[in-house]
């Protein structure tokens, strides 16, 4: 599950310096060995470091390190989405959630209603739900992806096919003014395809700071979505443009947001 603001701080201590010491790092937050053990256990559980004895290490592998990195950033934007998408929601729905640091906190956000069916093709979107009051839980077959736990390829895009959702949640790695909506990786992309065309709604889940990445493999046009859910006003010409289309624009207000 997302990790709390200590836990964050703890993981970030942990990439700058390497290793962290359990005694250390209690002294240092002023709290038992025991909560430190359990952070650490969370933080490791989430696959964003490695136990050691007495504490833990960094991850080496570079594109771990790059998707632990992005968990961390625009932390409190990622709950003001999520909790915009979890209005949306109602009990009993179902839904395909697709790989990336906004849906996994959608999911978190998502772990209080009864009832739901939720597909994925995010290995720890499976750890974050299996908890919750749901319905039925599918993790979607294929290739995994090592750096990140995206299930892709054309056995997942198959396995997609063969549901038909209320609610398609997709992240992006990019926005472009013109609206359209991009990522890096054609397999990722591929399977994000199939999860918008096998739904009744589709849903854009993103923060503002997309609009400054620059992509390369489209996913779709904002057009082609019901909902895009960001943190702030977008730039006046995506909005503009957007206007000329039935997708509705929500942004979701940081104040009513709990960031603790």
């Amino acid at each position: 599950m997302p990790l709390n603001n200590r836990q964050e701080e703890i993981l970030k201590s942990l990439y700058q310096v390497g290793a962290v010491e359990v005694e250390e790092l209690a002294h240092q937050w002023s709290v038992t060995t025991q909560t430190v053990r359990r952070d650490l256990a969370e933080i490791c559980d989430s696959g964003l470091a490695l136990r050691t004895h007495g504490g833990a290490k960094r991850l080496n592998t570079k594109s771990v390190v790059a998707y632990a990195d992005r968990r961390l950033k625009h932390t409190l934007a990622k709950r003001c989405i999520a909790e915009a998408v979890s209005n949306l929601i109602p009990n009993g729905a179902s839904l395909t959630l697709n790989i990336g640091t906004t849906t996994e906190i959608v999911a978190e956000a998502l772990r209080f209603h009864n009832d739901l069916t939720v597909i994925s093709n995010n290995i720890n979107i499976v750890q974050i739900m299996r908890a919750s009051r749901l319905k039925n839980l599918v993790l979607i077959g294929g290739e995994v992806r090592l750096a990140d736990g995206a299930v892709i390829g054309e056995d997942a895009i198959k396995s997609i096919s063969n549901f038909k959702v209320d609610f398609a949640i997709i992240g992006a790695s990019s926005i472009e003014l013109d609206g359209s909506i991009l990522d890096f990786d054609q397999r990722e992309v591929a399977v994000s395809r199939a999860i918008l065309e096998n739904a009744r709604s589709k849903i854009l889940v993103a923060d503002v700071s997309k609009f400054n990445v620059s992509a390369h493999v489209k996913i779709c046009e904002a057009k082609d979505l019901d909902y895009i859910i960001l943190n702030a006003p977008p730039p006046q010409s995506f909005e503009t443009a957007l206007q000329a289309h039935s997708t509705k624009l929500v942004i979701a207000e940081e104040q009513n947001v709990n960031s603790k």
